[in-house]
């Protein structure tokens, strides 16, 4: 039952003071130095800790973040500081509250708190303060196509891959696919309430189709002007391109089912040919012939369309099948390259690639990721049988040689506990699908246009091939995973799982890297001028292709003089309770008073829980179940719902989020009107118990987005005891640099997940009574068992997307914009007894006691908490009271009388570089008792001007009423006023300065330029398997020429020696009778390159099933003719200029003949490659672009 406050108590609280009163602190300062000689070396420890004097370094260099947010330009650092460390005038600063809080909207004036600021921040390591920009000074100025949305607004739409064009760029969605009109780039989006649903109201104008099952792949076809889409459900589609677009869906065109599984690659070859991939190693070929007849048939007659092409296919697969061994890997095919320079066609999986001839598809090479040739045979059943066997090793032959060796009790259990748990971790891993991967898996491939092959790899390793499949060099310029690849010209652009994008040259020298988004890059494409980046939260980001380049810097310069016109500013109060419950449950009353009684104008409510549940049982069982992704328990259930229905969940609050690590729990609401704005949750957990293991220490955090900015909340339980204080700055540092966010599995709901319980709760049930005894022991034996798992517990969990190591850079909270520490920190009051303590805390003097409080001595020396902030403790310390008891007489009075400790805190750090800690005693509170300023976006500039700041409004308070737990709850309310960018106005700004900005016209202009070249001939005339010369020369003596050659069409020739409509294939691919070699390359200054135009001999024969003709290659007897492009461009320019070259082939009977040989592969393509140095979307692009040229 909860005890009342006597009435001198209430009193006494409720007119707490900064300053004891004159008379009493005067005659207890003068008995302290009359007190022993220990008292006074106390004292003197005291001044050691640098108390009363600031090592605040004043030059701070700036660090730009690398998320991917855009931020607001600060003041100068020494303006900032110098306005937050002098003296305000009382009545001006009044004055500057009175417009601050009318802006808000609030109708009670409170006087704001002053803070405490901790030393060693801000500008030193991994503390130091990010800095925000309007426009980011460290990346090449982008061009936001789609702004990164909330990922809750993304179910069943998360984009999966993009390809584009010159006029269009395409997107494979969870739901079929969209497109964006790139003459629309520029145009603001539609935005809320707009036809565009929640997460792309700042996108700008798109268009989607009718639902499908998911997009996986796209293919630009230009040949055809189609684009192609792969899909889940293992059905290939096409897409009209150019078509007009309305708020209708629009529909897909030829369709046919593919594959059994889903389709994860595709590409077409040489020759025109579609080639699909899929799991298990499957690979297609779709012959053009097939693809085209379909494609001339009316919509009434689509059902004969799809049989006709699904008919059509060869099975590449069957083909090198013999006596049931395969030769190819049966792993995934992950990527498709077509290598037009010499006619092949990659197929890369994980860890193997297979080399295929694109025009005879005849198998050429196997060989792994190092370039050794080998012979593939299907593994994965022995794999599956190694895996038990090793399961079996743990669990019966380690125990027979640990007891053959006569080993303890203890250490046998120990093996025991430790083979449970890794074979636990087996199965996890196994049963979710996510078998350890190898670092040097390839992730994707490119092809340049001097006819190099690079790989990417999982491990951040470049690797260059040349064109037969050799290892040529490896490269290695950043720590991680390669994502995705492009090639324009002399540069190849690489995308990283970090969000860093790179571009080389094409000897793999570094030119530039930047962070292009905040998550991995999963696309790159190239097309009307840019380099698109698709990051794996769907944004989507246009990159000039020049960049880096002096037309960035004039559209940074020229977008941050105008950001008044795209800036915008929300408030939002966010309110942060602490309370370590001491295993006990809370009433309707206790909740009420500590956070329902203050939440009327609250947008944010975060609570952290400590002690939760303990027990040596229920802490072995937690970190078990964190092995393997699972968290929670039903106490923990119980807190979270009790304080739902105190904050009037349902109706007025939303529950976002929470995470549980054994007792401690952190949770999250957010009112009903803030929460389109807020998403993006990400949890963590880092235990700091035994051997790093046990939670029963440690951190939980939750980060998410509000108003674009990141916002991280950890609450924490640190070292206990009077004397841990150098455990309890390691507990805080080992969880800043280790905590790492992702995605919250909801492992324990699936299927997967209750097999996963049951399995670990048979495994380890027997093993609690044992971690009861080691616990109880105190034997060392339990760090080295614990050490076991503790790796596990830190792992990120739910994502399958590669984490960078946090070693490796700067820890996910120093990215944030926003960090808030709160929970039962334990530092205690030194140097002081208890009597002393209860004393001062009677006198409300609570000046003097702050000076004997650890955590503010070891945030004073920079040890702990470096940069971060405190409001100014006015209430009584939180710990230690008896369970029951009410007011300042419950403070505990047992046997060990507990010095009475500010143990429940609450800290923050903004975007302000840290500056002057809180004043000394000798210096009046009222003369620096300025606005405690929390700027999301901005620095502070003097408070004469700045009107951005966070507000304590309600103090930073006890709820010393609850007697529920031998702590009181703490709370402390925020005012948070966040500077953020309006994505639509800013791409409408970006627009018009490139079209408008003479600097940035010019420039271009000059990246127009095109070497001069001169190519012997226009006409070419083939007869027999003649073969002819093309020469081109390059007349320029200082820039390469980049030439690629393609096939604009075929046509028949008629009686009158007039050719018929030219007919492209797909893809510009080449006919069968016409071989083109070399048909990409670069020319040197004043140099030329000679290329073979070569007739190949027609293949006439016929077979036919089912009145199907097999071979789909069948040529007549008339003349044919071809019109070659021959495609010209500069080393870095973006205009492509054309050579046209007719070639006729005149047909004589003498060269048709029936060649056995080629009979099983069902028909052979003749082709050498078009222009093509990138993936097919951005190839496609320059083709298109080539054709508009003169």
């Amino acid at each position: 039952m909860d005890v009342p406050l006597e009435d001198e108590d209430r009193e006494a609280l409720d007119a707490l003071t900064n300053a004891p009163p004159h008379r009493k602190a005067h005659s207890y300062s003068q008995q302290l130095r009359s007190n022993t000689g220990n008292h006074k070396r106390h004292h003197i420890q005291l001044r050691k800790h640098s108390l009363d004097e600031d090592q605040i370094p004043k030059n701070m260099d700036r660090y730009y973040d690398s998320d991917e947010e855009d931020f607001y330009p600060y003041a100068t650092g020494s303006a900032a500081g110098e306005s937050l460390a002098g003296v305000v005038p009382h009545d001006h600063l009044s004055q500057r509250l009175d417009q601050s809080l009318s802006m808000n909207g609030c109708d009670e004036l409170r006087q704001p708190l002053p803070e405490f600021i901790a030393n060693g921040g801000g500008g030193n390591g991994i503390f130091k303060v990010p800095v925000r920009a309007a426009v980011h000074p460290a990346r090449p100025t982008c061009l936001e196509l789609r702004p990164h949305p909330l990922r809750e607004t993304q179910v069943g739409k998360f984009l999966r891959t993009i390809a584009c064009t010159d006029t269009q760029l395409w997107a494979g969605q969870e739901s079929g696919v969209r497109v964006w009109n790139l003459s629309d780039a520029y145009e603001a989006g539609i935005g809320i309430g707009g036809r565009a649903r929640r997460g792309d109201e700042y996108a700008a104008p798109f268009y989607e189709s009718a639902n499908t099952s998911p997009a996986l792949c796209l293919m630009v076809d230009l040949g055809s002007k189609l684009v192609w889409s792969g899909h889940k459900d293992g059905k290939i589609r096409s897409w009209k391109m150019d078509q007009p677009l309305d708020d209708t869906p629009f529909k897909e065109g030829l369709s046919w089912q593919a594959h059994r599984g889903p389709v994860l690659s595709m590409v077409m070859s040489l020759c025109g040919d579609l080639w699909s991939g899929s799991e298990g190693g499957v690979l297609k070929i779709w012959p053009w012939e097939a693809i085209e007849k379909s494609l001339s048939l009316s919509p009434e007659e689509r059902h004969m369309a799809a049989l006709l092409v699904e008919r059509s296919f060869i099975d590449l697969r069957s083909q090198v099948t013999v006596n049931g061994v395969c030769n190819i890997s049966s792993s995934d095919v992950k990527s498709l390259l077509s290598d037009k320079v010499r006619a092949k066609v990659w197929a890369a999986g994980s860890l193997s690639f297979s080399l295929w001839d694109a025009r005879t598809r005849e198998l050429l090479k196997v060989y792994n990721v190092d370039g050794q040739i080998e012979n593939r045979v299907d593994m994965s059943s022995m794999q599956d049988q190694a895996v038990e066997d090793e399961m079996n090793i743990k669990f019966v032959s380690k125990s027979k040689k640990e007891k053959s060796q006569g080993s303890s009790f203890l250490q046998r259990s120990r093996n025991a506990i430790m083979g449970a748990a890794d074979a636990v971790r087996r199965v996890a891993t196994k049963g979710t699908g996510a078998f350890v991967e190898d670092s040097k898996r390839t992730e994707t491939l490119v092809v340049t246009v001097d006819g190099m092959v690079w790989s990417g790899c999982s491990n951040g390793l470049l690797v260059q091939w040349d064109g037969n499949g050799n290892r040529l060099q490896d490269f290695h310029h950043h720590p991680c995973a390669v994502q995705s690849f492009c090639t324009y010209g002399s540069r190849i652009w690489v995308g990283y799982v970090s969000g860093m994008v790179q571009v080389l040259d094409l000897e793999g020298n570094l030119i530039a890297g930047w962070v292009a988004h905040s998550s991995p890059v999963i696309k790159l494409v190239v097309g009307a001028g840019y380099v698109f980046s698709l990051a794996i939260h769907g944004g989507i980001r246009g990159w000039n292709i020049t960049s880096p380049g002096p037309i960035d810097n004039i559209l940074r310069s020229e977008l941050a003089g105008k950001e008044q016109l795209y800036t915008r500013r929300e408030n939002v109060k966010i309110l942060v309770g602490t309370w370590n419950v001491g295993q006990g449950r809370a009433s309707h009353d206790s909740l009420m008073s500590w956070l329902g009684s203050t939440v009327s104008d609250v947008g944010i409510v975060v609570v952290g829980l400590q002690e939760v549940e303990m027990g040596a049982g229920f802490l072995a069982m937690s970190a078990a179940k964190e092995t393997v992704g699972l968290e929670g328990s039903s106490i923990g259930q119980w807190w979270q719902d009790t304080i739902g229905k105190t904050l009037d969940e349902g109706s007025t609050f939303e529950r976002v989020g929470s995470r549980q690590l054994a007792g401690l729990l952190i949770a999250i609401w957010v009112r009903k009107d803030l929460r389109t704005h807020v998403g993006d949750l990400d949890v963590a957990a880092v235990a700091c118990g035994l051997g790093r293991a046990i939670g029963n220490k440690g951190g939980v955090g939750l980060r998410l987005r509000v108003h674009d900015r990141i916002m991280c909340f950890v609450n924490c339980h640190l070292a206990a005891h009077l004397e841990a204080v150098n455990r309890r700055n390691a507990d805080f540092d080992h969880i800043f640099r280790t905590m790492v966010f992702s995605r919250s599995s909801h492992l324990s709901n699936s299927p997967a997940g209750m097999m996963l319980y049951l399995f670990l709760s048979c495994s380890l049930a027997f093993s609690t009574y044992l971690f009861w005894l080691l616990y109880s022991s105190g034997l060392s034996l339990v760090f080295s068992l614990a050490a076991g798992v503790s790796s596990a517990v830190q792992m990120p969990r739910g994502t399958n997307i590669p984490v960078i190591n946090p070693e490796e850079g700067k820890p996910d909270l120093a990215e944030a914009d926003m960090v808030t520490f709160f929970g039962d920190f334990n530092y205690r009051l030194f140097g002081i007894s208890y009597d002393e303590a209860r004393d001062f805390v009677s006198q409300r003097c609570f000046d003097w006691l702050r000076e004997k409080d650890q955590l503010r001595a070891e945030m004073k020396a920079g040890k702990v908490f470096q940069g971060m902030r405190e409001g100014l403790i006015r209430f009584p310390p939180t710990y230690k009271f008896e369970r029951g008891k009410a007011g300042l007489g419950g403070y505990d009075s047992g046997e060990k009388k507990r010095i009475p400790a500010w143990c429940d805190r609450i800290l923050y750090r903004d975007n302000r570089p840290a500056s002057a800690p809180e004043c000394s005693l000798e210096v009046p509170c009222s003369v620096f008792n300025f606005t405690v300023g929390l700027i999301v976006g901005l620095f502070p500039v003097c408070l004469s001007c700045s009107v951005s700041r966070l507000i304590l409004f309600d103090r930073y308070e006890a709820c010393m009423d609850v007697t529920e737990s031998d702590h009181k709850p703490v709370r402390c309310k925020l005012n948070v006023e966040i500077a953020h960018v309006d994505r639509s106005v800013r791409r409408l700004e970006f627009g018009k300065i490139i079209k408008s900005n003479d600097q940035i016209r010019s420039l271009l202009e000059n990246f127009c330029y095109v070497p001069e070249t001169v190519v012997n001939t226009n006409s070419i005339i083939l007869q027999n398997q003649d073969a002819s010369t093309l020469r081109i020369n390059n007349k320029s003596g200082k820039d390469k020429a980049v030439f690629r050659i393609v096939c604009e069409g075929q046509s028949t020739v008629k009686e009158d020696e007039q050719a018929s409509d030219y007919r492209p294939r797909g893809s510009f691919g080449f006919p069968h009778w016409l071989e083109v070699t070399p048909a990409a390359g670069i020319i040197k200054p004043d140099q030329f390159v000679e290329v073979s135009v070569h007739h190949e001999e027609s293949r006439t024969l016929e077979d036919f099933v089912d009145g199907i003709p097999q071979s789909w290659w069948n040529e007549d007897t008339r003349d044919k003719e071809v019109i070659l492009l021959v495609n010209i461009q500069g080393s870095c320019s973006t205009m492509t200029r054309s050579h046209r070259v007719v070639v006729r082939h005149c047909f004589s009977a003498k060269t048709a003949r029936v060649d056995p040989k080629n009979k099983r592969t069902q028909g052979s393509s003749h082709h050498r490659p078009g222009l093509r140095p990138v993936d097919s979307a951005s190839d496609m692009a320059d083709e298109l672009q080539n054709l508009c040229g003169p």
